[in-house]
C-alpha cells in the first residue's frame, strides 16, 4: 500500500509519517519510507543523528542507475538517457517491489533500525548550494516518481512518502501514485486553506484524501476542524512527550507511546488497509500515462529529442500480477 503524508510547512507532516512508519515497523511489516520533501527531516525523526542523516544516498544523484535498471529490456526505451520522471513501464521493464533486493535499493536506500524492527529509508536528497538559482526542486523528486511508476505492492507491504509542504507535489503527477494520501492538518486557517486547495486539485482524479488533525488542544479545535474538513476528518492528535523526547534525540522505547495517539495511529493504519478493495489499476496506469503525454509535449521531447508517446505500450496495465525480466 503506498500512504502519502502532506500539509503545509510546519503542520507537523514529517513526525506523523515518521510515527506511522514506526507504527508499521512495529506490526513486522515491510516498509520502505522516502523523504521526498525539500527539508530533509524523515531520517531525523526517525532516529538517525545529524552524521547519519546527511550521509544517506540520495536518490537524484543516482538517477542514472535508476533509469537503467527500470528500462530492462523494454523496446520502447531505447536508451536510459531518453526516460524522464514521468516514463510509465511496460513490456521488459523492470519492476520495483518492497520485499526484494535490486540495484536501486543497494544503492539509494538504507536500513534503519527501530525498536519495533527495520525499515528502508530513501530520500531524495535536500537542496544544496549548488541547486541556487539554477535547479527546480521539481527535478530531484523526480527519482521518486520514476520509482513509484515502477513499483508493484501487495495489501501487507507499506511504501510511506513524506511528500512537499503545501501544494508543490501538484506540479507533477506524483499526487496520484498513492492509496490513500493523508493532509495534515492545524486547526486553523491557513492548516485547512491547504486541505481546500489539495482536495480540489486532486477531485478529478480518484484521490483518497483523509485529513489528520494535529495540534489539537481542546474540544474548540476540533469542533473547528469538524467545521472545516468534515467527514474528510479521520482523527486528531495532540501534545505528545513521547515526540517532545523523540525531537530531542532521546525517543522511549516506541511502545510507551502515549495510549490516545497509538489508537491513532492504529485508526491510520485500519484506513490504509481498507483502501485496498478500491484500487484500480487500470486507472492507476492511465493517470500514469496521462502525465507522460502532458509532460512529454511541455518539456521532455525538446529536451531529449524523442517522441516520448513512443514510450507508452498500450497493452501493459501495472499490477501485482505483472511480471518484469530477469
Amino acid at each position: 500500500m503506498k500512504i502519502a503524508f502532506v500539509g503545509k510547512g510546519g503542520s507537523g507532516k514529517t513526525t506523523l509519517s515518521s510515527l506511522f512508519v514506526r507504527h508499521l515497523a512495529a506490526t513486522g511489516a515491510p516498509v520502505v519510507a522516502i523523504d521526498a520533501d525539500i527539508n530533509q527531516h524523515l531520517g531525523a525523526a526517525l532516529g538517525l543523528d545529524e552524521a547519519e542523516a546527511a550521509g544517506l544516498p540520495a536518490l537524484g544523484e543516482h538517477l542514472g542507475l535508476i533509469k537503467d535498471h527500470l528500462r530492462g529490456t523494454n523496446p520502447r526505451i531505447p536508451s536510459a538517457q531518453t526516460m524522464i520522471k514521468t516514463t510509465p513501464p511496460g513490456a521488459g521493464s523492470r519492476l520495483l517491489r518492497v520485499r526484494e533486493e535490486n540495484p536501486v535499493y543497494a544503492a539509494c536506500a538504507r536500513p534503519v533500525e527501530l525498536d519495533g524492527g527495520t525499515v528502508r529509508l530513501m530520500v531524495t536528497g535536500p537542496f544544496t548550494d549548488a541547486d541556487l538559482g539554477v535547479a527546480c526542486y521539481h527535478s530531484k523528486t523526480g527519482a521518486v516518481e520514476l520509482c513509484l511508476n515502477h513499483l508493484v505492492d501487495g495489501p501487507d507491504e507499506y511504501v510511506v512518502v513524506d511528500m512537499t509542504a503545501g501544494s508543490d507535489s501538484f506540479a507533477s503527477g506524483m499526487f496520484t501514485r498513492f492509496d490513500l494520501t493523508f493532509l495534515v492538518a492545524e486547526p486553523t486557517r491557513k492548516g485547512v486553506a491547504v486541505y481546500r486547495q489539495y482536495k480540489e486539485y486532486a477531485r478529478d482524479f480518484g484521490v483518497v484524501l483523509k485529513v489528520v488533525g494535529n495540534k489539537v488542544q481542546g474540544q474548540d479545535d476540533l469542533d473547528f476542524l469538524r467545521e472545516q474538513v468534515g467527514e474528510d476528518l479521520l482523527v486528531t492528535v495532540g501534545h505528545s512527550d513521547w515526540v517532545r523526547a523523540m525531537e530531542k534525540g532521546r525517543p522511549p522505547r516506541f511502545e510507551l507511546l502515549e495510549d490516545v495517539n497509538a489508537r491513532a495511529l492504529r485508526a491510520l493504519h485500519t484506513a490504509v488497509d481498507g483502501t485496498y478493495p478500491l484500487r484500480d489499476w487500470p486507472r492507476y496506469t492511465r493517470q500514469m500515462v496521462h502525465f507522460h503525454l502532458k509532460n512529454a509535449r511541455s518539456w521532455g521531447n525538446e529536451r531529449t529529442g524523442a517522441d516520448l508517446a513512443a514510450q507508452v505500450d498500450p497493452g501493459f496495465v501495472l499490477g501485482e500480477g505483472a511480471t518484469a525480466p530477469a
